[in-house]
């Protein structure tokens, strides 16, 4: 059978768009907002190495460890901490990891050797449990799956814009603040970045609803369209249950195959700007204006994929092509490593492949996992995925400790993606082309 491209717009279907749009101009927006300051606050880390592993004498190894740590307090409590939303309710749960993750981001202000920054990067990431599984499954209460895909590019368009903005930023507080009230430039931008999580988590208590039926903005009628286009999309799954999504052997297909994404993903974000500074520049805020660069091909990458696959309904190719873009944008980046114009054109192949895999990936377990099931089984997805957040860049610092070179980590990143796109093509069309 055919994938479907189109389908004609009748007036009912027209009725149904308008209001999908409603919710997500009243949505999307904000989800964004809190994802991006979420995601600076995870990896801004990044930019404080350039002045903060001197600070406290890290290796590139006890850096990559500390990065990583964040994933474990991450893995322990994701799932908890999804059941939970679902529990408690979106509004009150995102508020609570937003405004703890601000504490603890703020908190590394004060850091000063090694043990402390690894404690924190633990409970930075058990703070922070469970707001991206959340998020994904707060969306299933809004759009139906053939909407998601580009719903979810929408709200991953945080990550490359947290880039762009978060990047100069940090390069700029850092330069500027150095040395202010006898503090590093490091530790104000740790305190200044998280204030906006703060302020974003008690605004959550007042602008989120929990689901359709709370939503004074829409109408009884628009409520209902919402409503019914969720139940014809949830009629086909085929689980209801905690340990359902457990025992599935497609969920831990979905486990290996996000693993393999996340491992070019936090490559990135991670190691960025070590990566820009390896081809020659010094300079901290131009640093952080060139590291932005990749991320504005992501940016583009991801909305444009997320369109297409929503429109064909289908995601397997859609999946595949970005994420051997990224393979092939980490073997040019390896060869390339000697000139600043050429690095960046491959991190900005790689950029953009990987960082589009992420929204169209959480497209196919949504696709059949419902029910309380959908909370563990997302949960249980993102947290075993996100592991790799932990293996890369300590794969990357342990391997240029002992290299000395970023070459051999870009070609086991590719590597990963290789065996990521090889997983997508096990997958079955009925399950996931909707």
């Amino acid at each position: 059978m055919p994938t479907p491209t189109a389908t004609a717009e009748t007036p009912e279907l027209a009725r149904e768009n308008a209001v999908f749009r409603k919710v997500v101009l009243r949505i999307v927006p904000f989800l964004i907002l809190c994802y991006v300051f979420s995601y600076l606050d995870r990896v801004n880390v990044g930019f404080a190495k350039l002045q903060m592993s001197d600070d406290l004498g890290l290796s590139e190894a006890a850096y990559g460890l500390g990065a990583g740590l964040f994933f474990i307090g991450y893995f322990l409590f994701e799932v908890p901490s999804n059941l939970m939303l679902q529990r408690v309710g979106a509004r009150t749960w995102i508020a609570r990891i937003m405004i703890t993750w601000g504490l603890v981001s703020g908190a590394f202000s004060f850091v000063t050797n090694e043990t402390t920054f690894y404690v924190l990067r633990f409970l930075l990431g058990a703070a922070e449990a469970g707001f991206y599984p959340g998020v994904i499954l707060y969306c299933t209460y809004w759009f139906p799956s053939h909407r998601r895909a580009r719903v979810i590019a929408m709200f991953m368009s945080a990550i490359p814009v947290a880039g762009i903005f978060g990047n100069p930023l940090s390069g700029w507080i850092m330069d500027t603040f150095d040395g202010v009230s006898g503090w590093q430039g490091w530790q104000w931008m740790f305190l200044l970045e998280a204030v906006p999580a703060l302020l974003i988590g008690v605004a959550t208590l007042f602008y989120l609803d929990n689901g359709v039926r709370g939503a004074k903005w829409l109408s009884e009628e628009e409520k209902d369209i919402v409503e019914a286009a969720i139940a014809r999309d949830t009629a086909h799954q085929e689980h209801g249950r905690v340990w359902d999504g457990f025992r599935d052997p497609k969920v831990w297909l979905m486990c290996l195959i996000y693993f393999c994404f996340v491992m070019g993903q936090y490559a990135l974000t991670f190691w960025m700007p070590t990566f820009v500074k390896s081809t020659g520049i010094d300079d901290t805020l131009t640093i952080g204006v060139l590291s932005a660069v990749p991320f504005v091909a992501a940016l583009i990458a991801m909305n444009l994929f997320g369109r297409s696959a929503d429109k064909r309904r289908e995601r397997r190719w859609h999946l595949v092509v970005p994420s051997l873009m990224g393979a092939l944008g980490f073997s040019l980046a390896a060869g390339w490593s000697g000139s600043t114009i050429l690095s960046l054109i491959a991190l900005s192949f790689a950029a953009a492949g990987v960082l589009t895999c992420a929204p169209l990936f959480w497209s196919l377990p949504t696709a059949f996992l419902g029910g309380t099931a959908a909370a563990a089984g997302l949960a249980l997805i993102n947290s075993v995925g996100n592991l790799a957040g932990f293996v890369s860049p300590y794969m990357i610092g342990g391997l240029k400790d002992a290299t000395g070179s970023t070459s051999i980590p870009m070609y086991v990143l590719a590597l990963s993606l290789v065996i990521g796109a090889a997983a997508v093509l096990t997958t079955k069309k009925d399950v996931v082309n909707r």
